[in-house]
């Protein structure tokens, strides 16, 4: 009985730190052109939920996204706007339905975030912090700007 209970806890223990490895660590990213040098979970939040259209400082904010079921998404929109992918998938039904936003552009894949908001200085976006330890990611070319 007790070994039986020693291997239960031990396989939960198993799946829990696999499950812990699966996620990395997201951050958000602007150009390194971009006069943003730091942004709070709310501005980014405000930013990513079609809110604000602007940056603090009064310039364009252009979101990028990864796409619809990317787990750098969700965790990304679990941690800065406290929403699930469902409540994601509903919040933005809703605002198209009634005409009151449109959905963020969607690029596939950190390294192309990284090179599409590179060469935009409006542009904001999120990637897993892995992908900078990658000594070819160009990191000169952008900055992190939160790391929730």
């Amino acid at each position: 009985m007790i070994l039986r209970s020693c291997l239960r806890l031990f396989l939960i223990l198993v799946i829990a730190s696999c499950a812990s490895v699966a996620h990395g660590e997201v951050v958000v990213i602007v150009s390194s052109k971009s006069t943003i040098t730091s942004l709070t979970p709310e501005q980014t939040a405000r930013i990513f939920l079609g809110k604000d259209d602007k940056f603090p400082n009064d310039e364009t904010a252009i979101p990028i996204d990864q796409p619809e079921g990317d787990d750098t998404r969700d965790e990304f929109y679990l941690k800065v706007a406290r929403k699930t992918a469902s409540q994601m998938a509903s919040y933005w039904s809703k605002l198209i339905f009634t005409g009151e936003g449109k959905l963020s552009q969607t690029v596939k894949g950190d390294k192309e975030i990284i090179k599409f908001i590179a060469g935009n200085p409006s542009a904001i976006g999120y990637i897993d912090k892995r992908v900078l330890l990658d000594k070819h990611v160009l990191k000169k070319s952008i900055r992190v700007v939160l790391t929730p």
